[in-house]
């Protein structure tokens, strides 16, 4: 089955709801590093059986050598459906757990590949790397910009392999833009544009009701407030609600930033940032997360805008015009794209496939190449990174910078659609309230170590 047809499998079969497994906020430190398996076969546990990770697990088994020996997840049902799929790559049975405590002290385990919704990527990546374990971890790594840096602490402390889930950087084509750039061809460059303007629907969350049996709402919750069960929340609508998640600024734009970021040679944190956004069209109702958002970042060199929407149709992924056997040829219509402007040219690259072109006066196209997705790539790394244990494409350290800006573009906005200074070395805004959304409250017995 070809990586096109596995994601057409598993968005066909419903498998898209979001998934859940976890655990208590703190794992003892592992005596021994990750198992010599890891230089053979790696043996990967899959924390967090929903859509993503179904994907993300099956590709690292069937394209990259690995073997999944446990499943980890609050629901039965979604373990079952995860070995349904996993039982046509792999003959062995993982063994099922709810708590990913017990997955983290199995000598079975060399890695973890953590899907679960973002509340959880942070605990259960910093847990991990305490273990001795590796970790794939989803974008987005972290909730928060405060967790995001004791996540970068913890593999570094513990000298563990961890890729972040922002695949971009894996893919032939994105690193052939990269080397146009740094080729000085665009000219200098002041200003890049990203765009992450989807689709939409107002979302509505409907009657609470009890938790099914044997369900553990609490532990899911994590360090979220305490709130009534709906079964909407635990199938994709926590992306509504700051609680769980960063919006869509955090969940797809992300890809988006990260790439621009790479782009542009990585140069860190900016300066300030400004940020507008709300409910404009989906007005009314259930949602927190905006469906307009519209954001900027200074750097030293260059200006960063995003734009970010949440309902024209007429706007296509890249990765579902690569679905349908072709590229967007109007970019205006590529809702994930990125346009840089160089004083002499202008490139467009699309995120997750379509390739980048480069134009010059008169719209004359003068480079143009063509690509698809880069998941496999991304695995087949982090795969590669378990055995030689250099640092991946997408290590911890390099995105945690875009971590924090897609942060503080929220930020900007929840705060009163506001302009903030940054200060990079004490890393706070000239904004109290803002400031105090770097590091938000933790629930009790779900707190994040200062210590890790």
């Amino acid at each position: 089955m070809s990586p096109r047809s596995r994601r057409m499998f598993l968005r066909d079969s419903g498998t898209l709801a979001a998934a859940a497994a976890m655990g208590a906020a703190v794992v003892p430190r592992a005596r021994a590093q990750a198992s010599p398996s890891a230089n053979d076969r790696p043996r990967l546990a899959l924390i967090g059986c929903g859509g993503r990770g179904r994907f993300v697990a099956r590709v690292m088994i069937e394209d990259c050598g690995a073997e999944c020996t446990c499943l980890c997840d609050l629901s039965e049902p979604k373990m079952e459906q995860m070995w349904t799929l996993l039982s046509e790559v792999q003959k062995t049975k993982p063994r099922f757990e709810k708590d990913h405590r017990r997955v983290l002290e199995a000598k079975d385990v060399d890695a973890v590949i953590v899907a679960t919704p973002d509340v959880w990527h942070a605990p259960i990546t910093i847990d991990a790397c305490r273990a001795g374990k590796d970790v794939y971890v989803e974008k987005p790594h972290s909730h928060n910009i405060w967790e995001s840096g004791k996540m970068v602490e913890a593999a570094k402390k513990y000298n563990r392999i961890v890729q972040v889930g922002t695949q971009n950087r894996s893919k032939e084509y994105n690193l052939q833009a990269r080397e146009y750039v740094r080729s000085g061809k665009l000219g200098t460059i002041g200003l890049v544009k990203v765009f992450n303007l989807k689709s939409g629907s107002a979302f509505k969350l409907g009657e609470s009701a009890k938790p099914p049996e044997g369900f553990d709402w609490d532990r899911w919750l994590g360090r979220a407030p305490l709130r009534p069960y709906h079964s909407r929340i635990v199938s994709g609508g926590w992306h509504n609600y700051w609680d769980f998640c960063g919006g869509d600024m955090t969940d797809d734009g992300i890809h988006q930033t990260d790439l621009a970021l790479m782009l542009m040679g990585d140069p860190g944190l900016p300066k300030n940032v400004r940020s507008v956004g709300g409910r404009y069209v989906h007005r009314g109702d259930d949602s927190e997360v905006p469906d307009v958002m519209v954001t900027s970042w200074e750097f030293d060199d260059f200006v960063m805008t995003f734009e970010l929407s949440a309902y024209p149709k007429y706007m296509v992924k890249s990765t579902d015009a690569l679905r349908r056997r072709g590229i967007v040829s109007d970019w205006k219509q590529n809702s994930t794209r990125i346009e840089i402007y160089g004083s002499e040219q202008l490139m467009i690259v699309g995120r997750h496939g379509g390739g980048f072109v480069v134009e010059k006066n008169d719209s004359q196209t003068v480079e143009k190449v063509l690509g698809e997705a880069g998941d496999s790539e991304h695995y087949k790394n982090f795969i590669a990174c378990l055995k030689s244990r250099a640092k991946p494409n997408a290590d911890i350290s390099i995105a945690h910078a875009s971590n924090v800006i897609a942060h503080m573009g929220n930020i900007a906005m929840r705060v009163g659609n506001a302009a903030l200074n940054y200060d990079r070395a004490a890393g706070r805004f000239d904004h109290d309230k803002a400031t105090a959304m770097i590091r938000p409250v933790y629930r009790k017995g779900y707190e994040i170590p200062e210590q890790v």
